[in-house]
């Protein structure tokens, strides 16, 4: 077996048969139709025996073809590293050679590489310099135009992409390449599909898959159908889908296509999680993320995360919901991207809004054990929200209070319910107990690292300023102001809610407990906290912070 500091390279010794008995350029094109074949050993070998064929009859151009078209048949085969070596090899011996169309052929296919490990930036930058350098070349422009086109994709610019894979088809048209012709519509259905534009979706991925067929390429073939599935899922056609993406998952099996079978498995759990079967769902999305891991591809393995996240969610497995979407942001931030390039992307915002619908249905179903507190969270969530605007919190802030919100009752699950749901006053051993729930919140969390620090909203939303608040009798700034925010929200919840033993209070007359104790409060809290109110008292029915009302007392 080859080490790994050969590049992959086969002595000549080591062959069955001379290497000059063939041509460097038959391997070369043997290599070549494997591949497209989908015989991806057999590709390997060949393109090896025309690696070593070119050294020995000094074939320069063959060589650093071959060796290309090595790289990205290892890299198929999930050996990235190796395949990136190989790649880098063509691309110095390209230049070595002045041939700069080759060159930036390498380039591309290292652009490519970039791009499928999450490499964004470098991915942009090795693109462009490959537009550079092969610019005289039709068919490398179509190629570029083609991996710029799923970058923009990526980053959530819709309409870039679709004028790339235009400028690609068009090269390919230019050209006269079929198989990139193939390539171009299938890209155009992808975007398409993501426009929710489905009917020109459907016409592309069948114009790909019908060249894809006279052309041999089984694997473009599979990609259409997987890619048709997903399509197929949001539109809830889930027989269909189900149908297609089996099919793509066999076809990339026998290719020995982990990455692309990763997003196969993906589609399929969908599928089940979208037809209420949630035990074959788990499974199917957890070889999604193990095939996604082990090829080198967060940015696929972020997204069967993030579904998981969501059957976890239908499931009422919240904390595993949880889990699975810290591991998903923690993929994209691994990305060698700023955050705003996945953010514009969509990718970012779209994991936030998961984190969201998964933390108000934990919230919800605290709620659920004590009817009297249903909303409860909802509401204070938003007044706390309302305040941090007040305040002139930034976005990450607000959204740090709004999820903190959700979940700083979390501990209560630990209070037996006899005293949870007491009517009358607690006991002194009774208050101890229920006030030791900030603290079993943080333990229920200890496992889980959110991209927002909600814990110490969690842990200290009941401290006061003064310091006779709970668990720890933090006093002064001591206490972060998003625990704050939250605490002068809930106090103003709880004093207009009834409560068993308590009836609610007039806004008003709650209004004027709040200002008695202000000194629970910093007093910028408190003024932005009355300001909000006032706001809301003032804004017509249907704005957006909603009319505060004694009936409602939702903000």
């Amino acid at each position: 077996m080859p080490s790994p500091g050969s590049a992959g390279l086969i002595p000549v010794a080591l062959l069955r048969e001379p290497v000059t008995v063939r041509a460097s350029a038959d391997w070369l094109r043997e290599a070549r139709d494997q591949e497209q074949a989908g015989l991806v050993p057999q590709a390997i070998s060949s393109y090896e025996r025309a690696i070593a064929a070119a050294e020995a009859q000094r074939e320069s151009r063959v060589l650093v073809e071959a060796l290309r078209g090595l790289a990205v048949a290892r890299h198929r085969r999930g050996e990235c590293a190796q395949a990136r070596a190989i790649c880098r090899r063509s691309y110095r011996l390209a230049r070595e050679q002045g041939a700069d169309v080759l060159a930036a052929e390498a380039l591309n296919t290292l652009g490519a590489m970039a791009l499928e490990r999450g490499a964004l930036k470098k991915a942009t930058r090795t693109f462009r310099k490959a537009l550079e350098l092969g610019e005289t070349s039709c068919e490398l422009r179509a190629r570029v135009e083609q991996n710029l086109g799923i970058l923009a994709n990526i980053r959530g610019e819709l309409e870039e992409a679709l004028a790339r894979y235009r400028a690609s088809l068009e090269a390919y048209r230019r050209a006269d390449n079929e198989h990139g012709c193939a390539i171009a519509y299938h890209n155009l259905g992808m975007v398409s599909a993501d426009r929710g534009l489905f009917k020109a979706a459907d016409h592309y991925f069948e114009k790909s898959r019908a060249l894809a067929a006279r052309r041999g390429d089984a694997r473009l073939q599979a990609l259409c159908l997987v890619n048709k599935a997903e399509a197929d899922v949001a539109r809830q056609r889930f027989q269909d889908a189900r149908q297609d993406a089996e099919a793509a998952l066999a076809l990339f099996d026998q290719l020995g296509e982990r990455r692309a079978k990763a997003d196969a498995y993906r589609v399929i759990g969908m599928v089940y999680r979208e037809t209420g079967r949630p035990e074959l769902a788990e499974a199917r999305l957890r070889s999604a993320i193990e095939l996604a891991a082990g090829a080198g591809a967060p940015l696929n393995e972020a997204e069967a995360l993030r579904e998981l996240a969501l059957l976890y969610q239908a499931m009422g497995r919240n904390h595993e919901a949880l889990r699975s979407l810290n591991a998903a942001h923690r993929l994209f931030q691994r990305l060698d991207a700023c955050a705003d390039l996945i953010h514009v992307g969509g990718k970012v915002a779209e994991l936030e809004s998961t984190y969201l619908a998964v933390v108000r249905a934990w919230g919800r179903s605290l709620e659920s054990r004590d009817g009297s507190t249903f909303g409860h969270c909802g509401r204070v969530a938003r007044l706390a929200v309302a305040t941090a605007r007040e305040l002139g919190l930034d976005e990450h802030e607000e959204t740090t209070i709004l999820l903190g919100a959700y979940l700083h009752d979390l501990g209560k699950i630990g209070v037996p319910p006899d005293v949870l749901h007491k009517p009358g006053s607690l006991t002194p051993e009774e208050r101890a107990i229920v006030q030791l729930h900030p603290v079993w919140g943080i333990s229920l969390l200890a496992d889980v690292e959110f991209p927002w620090d909600i814990k110490p909203i969690i842990r200290w939303h009941h401290e006061k300023y003064d310091g006779s608040g709970y668990p720890d009798g933090l006093r002064g700034d001591a206490i972060p102001i998003s625990a704050q925010i939250v605490g002068i929200a809930e106090v103003f919840d709880a004093l207009t809610t009834d409560w068993g033993h308590q009836a609610a209070l007039p806004v008003e007359r709650a209004l004027e407990r709040i200002t008695g104790s202000r000194h629970w409060w910093s007093e910028r809290v408190v003024e932005a906290f009355l300001r909000a109110m006032a706001a809301s008292s003032r804004a017509p029915a249907g704005d957006a912070r909603g009319a505060l009302s004694p009936s409602a007392r939702i903000l």
